[in-house]
């Protein structure tokens, strides 16, 4: 479209997308990285005002809503927004969200879709592989001048054979399950129905998983009903031997029980992406060889945050311009669980 012919608007007549809170990405790509010329974003974050405040300054105004793990979208906020028609969220979670309230009030919301599948199942591989064979822990052998005074560095275990149980057979569990197929190690899964056309074990109960698995992995998502949902009888079941890793939500394991069972050698190791209170990370963690932990990161990469520059303008243009989200979230399915 030539410069004579294109819309000109100005920055006052733009629909506006409330920022509750500094995104994340913003601290790595800078804050002009959503940026698109059909909307504008009012920046809560910015304001002196306390939050209640902006809003109501702001209340005829707000279209839609940008959020993200750290910036929750309370039923509170979404009730001060009469003209709320859209939220749009970073993550691949929806635990900051209030999807009920969403539904009630008739707002869309629009996820991050499938697109950090690939990267989260990568890094639980890592994760996996790092416990099992002792690689950060080698690592630090060496580092610290060990190998020479101390000799060679104990054994590890055999990735090939283990039986994994994963919690959650959503988009990341099928791409984990599929990478660690091609490993040799046996699958099974627990999930909220059994998935027909995938050939792995299903076990209509975690407790059971556990006691039929070397290693489980959590990749469902965090709802009333998973919170605590790896609990002392679970770990229990997984035994001494077991392996747990989880890049799905801190709050979904027990985290002192774990803990405990970690310290005491109750369980062989865990790799851990995600904390209950992040992040603050249980210190009796930090001298531990057999666990690994990283600063809740499975999902970034640079190809991801490309594409999901690419997800998040897109949805709101769409929304805008009146055409279907390209990742809306089914709200007519509540409870929304990814398992």
């Amino acid at each position: 479209m030539t410069s004579e012919n294109q819309p000109r608007h100005s920055q006052s007549e733009l629909p506006c997308v409330l920022s509750l809170k500094l995104p994340p990405s913003f601290l790595t790509f800078g804050d002009h990285f959503f940026d698109s010329p059909k909307f504008q974003y009012l920046k809560a974050y910015e304001s002196p005002l306390p939050l209640p405040q902006f809003l109501q300054a702001h209340a005829q105004s707000v279209q839609a809503i940008l959020a993200s793990g750290a910036a929750p979208v309370t039923a509170e906020t979404i009730r001060l927004l009469p003209r709320l028609g859209l939220v749009v969220t970073t993550s691949q979670g929806l635990n900051h969200i209030d999807l009920s309230e969403c539904h009630r009030r008739g707002i869309a919301v629009a996820g991050a879709g499938t697109l950090y599948s690939a990267d989260c199942a990568d890094y639980v591989v890592g994760l996996l592989i790092d416990v099992l064979r002792k690689i950060s822990a080698g690592n630090r052998y060496v580092k610290q001048g060990l190998w020479p005074s101390q000799g060679d560095y104990p054994l590890g275990y055999k990735l090939g054979g283990k039986r994994v149980g994963i919690v959650g057979l959503g988009s990341i569990g099928t791409e984990v399950a599929r990478r660690l197929d091609a490993f040799g190690c046996s699958i099974s899964y627990n999930s909220r129905s059994k998935k027909s056309l995938v050939p792995y074990t299903f076990y209509p109960n975690v407790l059971e998983l556990a006691a039929n698995s070397d290693v489980l992995i959590i990749c469902c998502a965090l709802t009333d009903e998973t919170h605590h949902l790896i609990n002392k009888e679970v770990l229990s079941a997984l035994g001494s031997d077991g392996v747990i890793i989880n890049i799905a939500r801190g709050p979904i394991i027990d985290e002192k029980e774990l803990v405990r069972r970690l310290v005491k050698g109750e369980i062989r190791g865990a790799g851990l992406d995600v904390f209950e209170h992040e992040p603050a990370v249980p210190a009796e963690l930090f001298a531990l060889d057999n666990v690994v932990m990283s600063p809740h990161c499975a999902v970034r990469t640079w190809g991801s945050f490309e594409d999901l520059r690419k997800i998040v303008i897109g949805n709101f243009e769409a929304f805008f311009s009146n055409e279907p989200l390209l990742t809306p979230v089914a709200l007519d399915h509540l409870p929304h669980l990814s398992r």
